[in-house]
Order: structure tokens, then C-alpha cells, then sequence
């Protein structure tokens, strides 16, 4: 996204990034010194030890996604720093991906790819029979922007949409989907889970052993959230048990270390985080992290900040 550091260096002083070098935190607070702001990524792991210890010119933290989970924005408030994200700009790439993990578990995408590179399939009335989303209940765990675009597309192919957030939205923005206030009468009611909301304090692991008891036999359960939401050796053992029928999962804990235990399902389908990968997305993202930038130093705030 050469436009972009372009960008950047017109408007400011900037030390880039060039070689998307995989920064430690040692090396970020050495090339905060002098810096009045930082463009993060959620690969910079901005904790209270490393935010107590960035130089006082430092007055903004712009993250470079819609998340910040790899950022404590309450050492980030206490040291008077103001947190941004680049929220609504990936609601339609992101969405996509959600719609392409459930058709890829329920369609068993990841054993049907590898039988076509090995050559070693041979078509029957029962060959890699998989679930039919026409008709299926799909459970929305968070219907935010993204949780929305799902439900839109998911209504288009047919699936019945069920909801839990926070609060019951309106009835333009529910578009005929069903309210569950408790996440166990969600649960019960989901042929498929798409987990979409936000990762925080309230919702690590909140997908869990007990949790996953509440679906129907046989479920299938996606995450393009956050990873931090799903207890993987939960969702394993469930995998295991055939509770859950196959997962659908851009985003998991470790990332890029992926379970060892889910690669003993074939019905695993697995992508590695590529919610927001298009070029006109990523290119969106770049542009508003560095408008929250220039607002905050133009006005003393920004629209995106978090904290």
C-alpha cells in the first residue's frame, strides 16, 4: 500500500515501516523516542508495561483495525493516550469471510479441497455429504455492522437469522431477525454460530465447555471475531464428541500457532485471519488510522477513539 506511506510521510514526519518487519516491544518503545503518535497493528502488543514505558511526546495510539485487543487502553487513558481503531471500512470484506466460513464447514470445503489436489475422489449419491444452509438457523453472537452484513447475506441463502447482543436493535436494523436476550437461549436455537462480537474482559472465552453444551447436536460453530472469545480445547473436545459437526475459524488463540488438536478434524475449516484482506480494505484501513492521526493532532480528538 505504497499510496498510503505516501500518505503518511506528506502529512507527517513518519518512520516507516518498510520491510513489515514483526516489531518487539523492546524495538517499538526504542523508535517511539520523539514520536508524538503511533500507527499500530494488532501485532504490536501495546500492554500496560510497554505503554507505561513509552516517552511522554507519545499522546496517540492509532490502531490499524476495527479490534484492540493488542493495546490496554485503561494504561493507555491513565497515561492520558488516546486509543483509535478504523472502524466500518472492513464490515463487507469481513462479512464476506464470515459467509465463506460457514459455507466452507457446512459444505466441507477442507476435505473436498484436499480430495481434488490428490486426485483421490470418486463422485457417489453420499460423497462428502455436508449441511444445506436453506432453511438453517443461524445464531449471531453480536449483530454490530459486521454481525449485520452476515445476517444480510445469510437471509439471501436462506437461513433463518437469530441474534444476541447487549441490546435488542431496532426493528430497521433487526430486519426480521430473531432477539435472544440470554446467550444460552441463542445457543439453543443455532444450527450454525457465527461469533461476531467484540473481544474484551466479558467475553474471553465465553464460548467454552459449558457454553457449547447449549447448541444442538451436531452445530457448527465459525468465528471471524476474535480469538480470544473461543476456548479452543473446548471446541475440540466438542469436535471430538461430535457435539459440533465442523468449525469455521479465520481468528483463533496463538495466532499463527494454530491447536494441533484441530488438525486431527477434517472438518476443520481453517483460514489464517484474513477478514479485512482485500486491497481496497486494507488501503481504507490505512487511510482512516492515519486520518484519526491527523484529526487528533488538528483538534485534540477523534470520532474513532475507544477510550
Amino acid at each position: 500500500m505504497r499510496s498510503c506511506e505516501d500518505k503518511a510521510v506528506k502529512v507527517f514526519d513518519a518512520k516507516l515501516n518498510s520491510n513489515d518487519e514483526l516489531y518487539s516491544q523492546e524495538k517499538l518503545l526504542d523508535l517511539s523516542v520523539g514520536c508524538d503518535g503511533i500507527l499500530s497493528s494488532l501485532t504490536d502488543k501495546l500492554d500496560e508495561d510497554t505503554i507505561n514505558k513509552l516517552p511522554g511526546s507519545v499522546k496517540i495510539l492509532s490502531n490499524f483495525a476495527v479490534g484492540f485487543g493488542n493495546i490496554n487502553i485503561v494504561a493507555a487513558k491513565k497515561k492520558n493516550i488516546l486509543v483509535t481503531n478504523t472502524p466500518e471500512v472492513l464490515t463487507d470484506a469481513t462479512a464476506e469471510i464470515g459467509i465463506l466460513l460457514i459455507l466452507g464447514a457446512c459444505r466441507r470445503a477442507s476435505e473436498g479441497i484436499e480430495a481434488a489436489r490428490e486426485s483421490s475422489w470418486k463422485w457417489s449419491a453420499d460423497y462428502l455429504i455436508g449441511k444445506q444452509l436453506t432453511g438453517t438457523r443461524l445464531g449471531i453472537l453480536g449483530m454490530g455492522r459486521i454481525g449485520r452484513k452476515i445476517a444480510k447475506i445469510a437471509m439471501s441463502l436462506g437461513m433463518v437469522i437469530h441474534y444476541h447482543n447487549r441490546s435488542k436493535l431496532n426493528a430497521d436494523k433487526e430486519n426480521g431477525a430473531t432477539y435472544h436476550k440470554e446467550l444460552k437461549s441463542l445457543l439453543s436455537v443455532s444450527d450454525v454460530l457465527s461469533v461476531c462480537c467484540p473481544a474484551s474482559k466479558e467475553t474471553v472465552n465465553l464460548i467454552n465447555k459449558d457454553t457449547l453444551e447449549y447448541l444442538p447436536k451436531g452445530a457448527v460453530v465459525t468465528n471471524v471475531a476474535r480469538g480470544d472469545i473461543v476456548d479452543d480445547e473446548a471446541l475440540i473436545d466438542a469436535l471430538n464428541r461430535r457435539k459440533v459437526y465442523a468449525v469455521g475459524l479465520d481468528v483463533y488463540k496463538g495466532e499463527p500457532n494454530l491447536n494441533p488438536g484441530y488438525l486431527k478434524h477434517k472438518s476443520a475449516f481453517i483460514l489464517p485471519h484474513l477478514g479485512s484482506a482485500t486491497k481496497e480494505t486494507r488501503t481504507a484501513m490505512a487511510n482512516l488510522a492515519i486520518n484519526n492521526l491527523e484529526e487528533f493532532f488538528k483538534t485534540g480528538n477523534c470520532k474513532n477513539k475507544v477510550n
